[in-house]
């Protein structure tokens, strides 16, 4: 007999560490290769972890809700045959694992995340993402002085504290781990938040799944984060209407794919970029990052009513088939639960499809780090007036609504008008003869 050690594979570049959301395997239970054994979820994307080979399933290393770091060995599983020095070494490393294991558990808790939103003060996200690697407590944080506007605490900040701790607990060893030790105390009895009471005894009270968790505090912090400013435009639609009508049995033929409104409005806002590079960008704290490559998100609403945005990379080079099966790949695989975290990474502007639910146009929450997301009102068929040299008439037009939200903080007025009205000016001058 041989022991396996399953560990927590690398599901993507920018992905360090995931969520352990449900065992599907027991101890003792028997597992075949290729078989799921848990359950994970990374910031937005929820998978299985199967196991490479064939045995028996003898300990669990981690519990639901520990959060593993990738490459970490989530659980030991016994193989058949395999050869008696890899037994030997897995023997004794098994002691090892369980010690580590252990002094992960206690590290995870001597340093757990903080919460910051009981804090009266105001601190940006980046300032909270560094407080929450380094360890930093809410009083502490809030005792920091800030050199920013209105004395709030910058990145340089909280680097120069974080510095000076650093420091001085390597010249107070001793005193370091006492402190280390305290924490687990306090989390020995953890506290449990007040489950609201309904007053009359009928409302139904429903916690938040996880990721409608996550969703609810990425909005929050961007609102807080980004000044959004909206602009409107109302763009006629109707060459793409009747293009799409009569090209959408032969595309479908000729592709096995669907011909949506999707793609074209995704293609028109890939060139918009191209020619607008500063709608094409991110904020990190003071600083404006240029981004080389025009990779569009794509919001979209799944079947649990929760919402995740896939990533179509390097849109700017795709055409039109090319944009509509990326467009229908990523939606499907969204639907069906089997994105991968790199999917929803990397994305440099945002477009969501109001339209979809009847809606004529909105004001969408800009996806942070992103300063700008589109949003695609209805289609619909609106008397209007027609100019021609012979003079105007009213007639019916397929019309629609462009709503473009943007951060104040880095675009102004000009940029931000002027890029949407520059994707309403391509999809107007859509050709209705063009191939695809």
């Amino acid at each position: 007999m041989a022991k396996f050690e399953l560990k927590l594979p690398k599901m993507g570049e920018s992905v360090a560490e995931a969520t352990i959301t449900n065992w599907l395997k027991n101890v003792g239970e028997t597992i075949a290769a290729d078989e799921a054994v848990l359950e994970i979820a990374t910031d937005k994307v929820d998978s299985e972890v199967p196991s490479e080979v064939s045995g028996t399933l003898t300990e669990i290393l981690f519990q639901v809700n520990d959060v593993v770091k990738v490459g970490q060995t989530i659980a030991i599983i016994e193989t058949e045959g395999g050869s008696v020095e890899a037994s030997k070494t897995a023997d004794v490393a098994a002691p090892i694992v369980a010690e580590v294991a252990k002094t992960v558990e206690t590290a995870k808790e001597s340093v757990a995340p903080a919460d910051f939103s009981g804090s009266d003060k105001f601190f940006s996200p980046l300032v909270k993402n560094i407080a929450k690697e380094e360890g930093v407590s809410v009083i502490e944080l809030e005792s920091i002085s800030g050199s920013g506007k209105d004395g709030r605490v910058t990145k340089e900040d909280i680097l120069k504290f974080v510095e000076s701790r650093k420091s001085k607990v390597e010249s107070q060893p001793t005193q370091t781990i006492t402190q280390v030790a305290q924490p687990e105390n306090r989390n020995s009895q953890p506290e449990t938040k007040a489950v609201p009471v309904s007053v009359n005894g009928g409302d139904e009270i429903i916690e938040m799944d996880r990721m409608r968790k996550l969703i609810s505090g990425y909005m929050v912090a961007s609102v807080q984060t980004s000044a959004h400013v909206q602009s409107f435009i109302e763009v006629d639609v109707t060459n793409i209407v009747k293009w799409r009508t009569k090209v959408k049995d032969a595309f479908e033929k000729r592709e096995g794919e669907k011909l949506t409104f999707t793609p074209i409005m995704m293609e028109a806002v890939a060139k918009a970029l191209k020619d607008f590079p500063g709608m094409n960008i991110s904020v990190d704290g003071d600083y404006i990052i240029k981004k080389k490559n025009i990779n569009l998100g794509m919001a979209a609403a799944l079947p649990n009513g929760n919402l995740i945005v896939p990533v179509i990379k390097n849109a700017d080079q795709l055409n039109l088939v090319g944009m509509a099966k990326a467009v229908n790949d990523l939606g499907n695989r969204a639907k069906a639960g089997k994105l991968k975290p790199d999917d929803t990474q990397g994305g440099t502007y945002t477009v969501t499809n109001v339209g979809t639910f009847g809606s004529v146009f909105g004001t969408p929450i800009i996806n942070q780090p992103q300063v700008g997301i589109l949003a695609l009102g209805a289609i619909r068929k609106v008397p209007a007036v027609i100019e021609t040299p012979e003079g105007d008439f009213i007639g019916i037009r397929q019309k629609m609504f462009l709503s473009h939200s943007y951060d104040h903080r880095v675009v102004d007025g000009a940029l931000g008008g002027s890029f949407v009205k520059r994707v309403a000016d391509y999809l107007e001058a859509f050709d209705v003869n063009r191939e695809y």
